[in-house]
């Protein structure tokens, strides 16, 4: 039997359909979520993640606005732009775009940001809730994992989690997020001892190391679902050969664009292995700006006590 494909692009719309119908309710109470994100200097990955937000709010009704001062900005500066937002009422989320350049502080800069308004679910405040298990903004590439997860219908209580990667964004709060659903959890990270043994246990394989198909099948259980978050470029055609296989329509796409998109995980392993996974792309990707968007209207609905 195939493996099952977790399309990330459709639980998103799903998500997507849900919030613009929220947003509806909330302008007949007389409520429009706004969300603003400041963007700092022409970092082209950013400017493109940032159109995609931008395109989100405008698709769903929510006020979006983008600031964007230049690179030589000053952390004092940004600290400000950020006093500004905050004090706004009709702001209800605020996103900062990262990396930030190297001359900012940028945990100065996140956590001046105010909690409720904290769409990222970044602040140390809101990262104490998910620890707690208390209501707040959660993190929103670890949100939409949990979202695909139970929206497909895949049991995680009683099961063994392994989290591959222990970064702030992904790692730490998708284990937390696991532990509350009563899944075993283990993270692990470049100082794991035997790590494919151990990623060997997992029923559901979480893969955010940032490291094209690093997880062989040797990393794999037979029939586990395996969540890959990575999202690396390879421009080698002969590593994309070797991480393909030589499939021909991926080596058709890699002649066309001059690249590829490959997750953390093996892309034929997986097929091969797991009994559900999600594609690179269309797999999480899609679902971290669709959460973004839950953040920000549920922010305005606290704002306006409609929750």
């Amino acid at each position: 039997m195939p493996a099952l494909i977790l399309d990330g692009t459709r639980i998103a719309q799903e998500i997507r359909g849900e919030v613009a119908a929220e947003v509806k309710t909330m302008a007949a109470a007389g409520v429009r979520p706004g969300l603003a994100v400041v963007l700092v200097g022409h970092n082209p990955a950013s400017e493109i993640y940032v159109r995609g937000k931008v395109k989100a709010c405008q698709a769903l009704g929510i006020y979006s606005e983008t600031l964007t001062p230049p690179a030589s900005v000053s952390t004092e500066e940004l600290l400000a732009l950020v006093a500004k937002l905050n004090a706004r009422s009709e702001i209800a989320g605020i996103l900062v775009q990262l990396p930030l350049p190297p001359r900012v502080d940028t945990r100065r800069v996140l956590i001046a940001v105010e909690p409720e308004k904290d769409v990222d679910g970044f602040h140390p405040c809101n990262v104490g809730r998910l620890v707690a298990g208390m209501p707040g903004p959660r993190a929103c590439t670890p949100a939409g994992i949990l979202e695909l997860l139970k929206r497909y219908q895949i049991p995680i209580a009683g099961r063994r989690a392994v989290v591959v990667g222990r970064s702030d964004i992904v790692g730490k709060p998708v284990a937390l997020l696991l532990l509350h659903e009563h899944a075993t959890v283990t993270i692990c990270h470049s100082k794991t001892p035997d790590l494919p043994a151990v990623c060997r246990e997992a029923d559901i394989l979480v893969a955010a190391i940032g490291r094209a198909a690093m997880l062989t099948a040797d990393y794999l259980k037979p029939g586990a679902t395996v969540i890959d978050v990575g999202m690396n470029r390879v421009d080698n055609r002969q590593e994309a050969a070797r991480i393909f296989r030589d499939a021909p329509e991926k080596l058709a796409s890699f002649d066309q664009r001059g690249s590829v998109l490959v997750g953390d995980v093996e892309p034929r392993a997986v097929e091969e292995i797991a009994s559900a996974y999600t594609p690179v792309p269309g797999g999480v990707g899609p679902l971290t700006i669709a959460m973004l968007m839950v953040n920000t209207v549920a922010s305005a609905e606290r704002r306006a006590g409609l929750c």
